[in-house]
């Protein structure tokens, strides 16, 4: 592994996402250094599915010999993010490193894509960036080793990496376009700008779903190579901006040589990452190959347009705070027949969700039913009752919340 040389002692990095995944590993690297780590999430609370908040984050980081100031952060809320800037330079004097890790991921078409969804993506990815680079250039303008990194992709604008998910890669690309500018732009102010990719997949918890489960991490390397390389990048002299950088290219010229240390699975293939080189299609097939079920390309169910695909992207697109307010319940739907799967409508939590798989909480009330009737309910072709009383749909649970829902399919309706 790339060896820590200290250079990051006392510096103070603010990581946005780093409660887990590569957020999480470029501030245990730094930590063993030293280094003062700001953690920047909106992770407070442990989900279901997905360890690690911000506070245990912190643990961690301490536990290396890091000092952390774990801040609860939306980066898309301006407001948030001064805030955390302030609290940043109030206990350790100053911001020197900014690493811009947060992400939205969607890898869907046009159709499939609702608005919601583009904003999460944008307001994200490239708002966010530009917003914490905005908040803490004041800062990284005053330190002696202003940086700024961004883990965002080289910009290659061959049309394969636009055509199955336009909205992804533009929010993407926005995130790599701040590299583009600024580095030029801060050049004289003596701050490093500059983006880092991973060469193959990284397993972490967005890789997983992508990959439709666990099975794809054979496939993938750990997000230590990714903080291996950031800090290689981070402790270089400051007329090293402006680029876009891939993880193991940096390592192998830093002297790494052993790759295999990084894989899941030493010895077997590895996964491209997106907006190299391979076709997504060549991903998709490689994943399906392993046992997994991609959650992208020309062949999946979302790509496609599957109808029940459809129906809970316009269930998100519409979801509103007070429709959950109205109804305060999880729903967990099992679906057999064509497009079977288990699926979740949360009208409880935050601002709800919807998604595909076991809900982030215990369901109220479970249905069970064919996916094409599914459909037709929603659609306004079945009433529940009716499917009920012959059998079509079973339900498990608050009969209760199955009729509060129930009432409002008419409502739905109107926006399906």
């Amino acid at each position: 592994m790339a060896a820590n040389t200290g250079k990051l002692a006392g510096k103070t990095l603010f990581i946005t996402g780093a409660s887990r995944g590569i957020g999480k590993s470029i501030a245990l690297k730094a930590a063993k250094d030293g280094a003062n780590i700001v953690i920047a999430a909106k992770t407070v609370t442990p989900h279901p599915k997905l360890p690690g908040t911000i506070y245990t984050a912190a643990e961690e980081v301490e536990a290396l010999g890091g000092k952390c100031l774990p801040c609860v952060v939306d980066i898309r809320e301006e407001k948030e993010v001064e805030k955390a800037v302030e609290a940043t330079v109030a206990k350790f004097g100053g911001i020197d490193i900014l690493v811009n890790n947060a992400s939205a991921i969607s890898l869907t078409g046009t159709q499939a894509t609702p608005m919601k969804k583009y904003d999460l993506m944008m307001g994200v990815n490239g708002r966010g960036t530009y917003l914490c680079s905005r908040a803490c250039l004041p800062y990284l303008k005053k330190s002696s080793h202003g940086r700024i990194l961004n883990i965002s992709p080289p910009l290659n604008m061959d049309k394969k990496w636009f055509r199955g998910h336009v909205a992804y890669t533009m929010a993407k690309y926005g995130m790599s376009m701040c590299v583009l500018g600024m580095s030029e732009e801060l050049r004289d102010d003596g701050i490093a700008v500059n983006a880092l990719w991973p060469r193959t997949a990284i397993y972490t918890a967005a890789m997983e779903m992508l990959g439709g489960g666990s099975e794809v991490a054979d496939q993938c390397r750990k997000p230590e190579i990714m903080a291996d390389a950031a800090y290689v990048i981070l402790t270089q002299d400051v007329n090293y901006t402006g680029n876009f950088a891939i993880d193991d290219e940096v390592l192998i010229k830093a002297g790494v040589k052993d790759m295999d240390q990084y894989a899941w699975s030493p010895g077997k293939p590895l996964l491209p990452d997106f907006f190299l080189e391979e076709d997504p299609e060549y991903l998709r097939q490689k994943i399906v190959e392993q046992g997994g079920k991609p959650a992208f390309g020309e062949s999946s169910k979302e790509a496609q347009g599957g109808e029940t695909f459809q129906v809970f992207k316009q269930l998100e697109d519409m979801m509103t705070d007070d429709l959950v307010k109205s109804v305060g319940g999880v729903f967990k739907f099992d679906l057999k027949g064509a497009e079977e799967g288990v699926w979740f409508l949360d009208l409880k939590n935050g601002s709800g969700s919807v998604g595909q798989g076991e809900p982030p909480s215990d369901p109220g009330c479970t249905m069970i039913l064919d996916s094409g009737d599914f459909c037709k309910m929603f659609g306004g072709k079945l009433k529940p009752t009716s499917a009920f009383m012959m059998g079509k749909l079973k339900i498990k649970g608050d009969m209760a919340l199955a009729m509060k829902l129930e009432k409002l399919m008419g409502k739905m309706r109107s926006n399906l």
